[in-house]
């Protein structure tokens, strides 16, 4: 096997306190992943790019003038594209062709969008599904995709978002598994919160990576905290990667560190440190 399986990638969210907190330029982003971590592709937040032609240009000649790939908009707060009213559909599509646009421009390959809805796990199936068919039909006018993210609600369900890509039925359609985000979240018409059930154990992380990876377009490595091994406390990445590697997947797996235990710096560069670790253990 090849002993680089798979590719790194930086996750803006990474860094959302220090740009958030005007300690990192946005557009000096794809900037800081070559120089300060030696990260040759990024995924951008849709809440980090101001939505405008020559900001999005500025930002595609600063990661094209580090040798830096742009793959993905993580999109959020652009309407619910599982609305239980059509017109809020399709108006959630025109907000999210919008980021389509700029991920064109950028020479993304995808936009990464969240599965709103409410009603019923079957009622909700059939109404994301509808919207996100809409919006792949504009991405595949663009050579684009769109893919769904355990997010929250009942996307942090792995054989609802399984069940989802085989309703949508789109060639543009498919996931990002994320390695965190497996709770439930009543807050977007997911299931209730159990009393006593720790949030973070409510789905089996594992069997949901499992259950999204045969539509995975990409890999998103959560990270919270590490020991003094290098090892994710909360998340076993060995596993995880195993399971990741089980789908033939070759694609990127990128670095999200979203931890208060360390510094992002330090997160990052400890998540990535994980990840090649691992890659050159199971390319052996």
């Amino acid at each position: 096997m090849n002993a680089e399986w798979f590719k790194i990638s930086l996750a803006e969210w990474s860094l959302h306190r220090s740009i958030f907190g005007g300690t990192i330029d946005p557009l000096d982003f794809p900037v800081v992943a070559r120089q300060t971590y030696d990260i040759g592709a990024v995924e951008y937040v849709n809440s980090c790019i101001l939505p405008f032609d020559s900001y999005v240009k500025a930002l595609k000649k600063r990661a094209e003038g580090e040798g830096v790939e742009s793959l993905l908009i993580m999109v959020d707060e652009a309407g619910r594209l599982g609305d239980v009213n059509a017109a809020l559909r399709r108006d959630a599509v025109e907000r999210h062709k919008r980021w389509l646009d700029y991920a064109q421009l950028l020479g993304c390959k995808a936009i990464r969008v969240n599965a709103r809805s409410e009603g019923s796990a079957e009622e909700q199936l059939k109404l994301m599904a509808d919207g996100l068919r809409q919006l792949c039909e504009e991405a595949y006018a663009r050579g684009l995709n769109v893919l769904v993210e355990n997010h929250g609600g009942f996307s942090s369900h792995g054989d609802w978002v399984a069940k989802l890509m085989q309703t949508t039925n789109h060639p543009r359609a498919g996931t990002l598994p994320d390695f965190g985000n497996w709770y439930p979240d009543d807050e977007y018409g997911g299931p209730p919160r159990v009393e006593g059930v720790e949030a973070t154990s409510y789905y089996d992380r594992y069997q949901g990576i499992d259950e999204m990876m045969p539509f995975a377009k990409g890999v998103s490595a959560k990270s919270y905290a590490f020991d003094a091994e290098g090892n994710e406390t909360s998340v076993d990445y060995e596993r995880m990667i195993k399971i990741v590697q089980s789908h033939h997947f070759t694609g990127y797996i990128g670095v999200e560190y979203e931890g208060a235990a360390h510094s992002e710096e330090e997160g990052i560069r400890a998540t990535k440190a994980l990840l090649e670790k691992l890659r050159a253990h199971t390319a052996e």
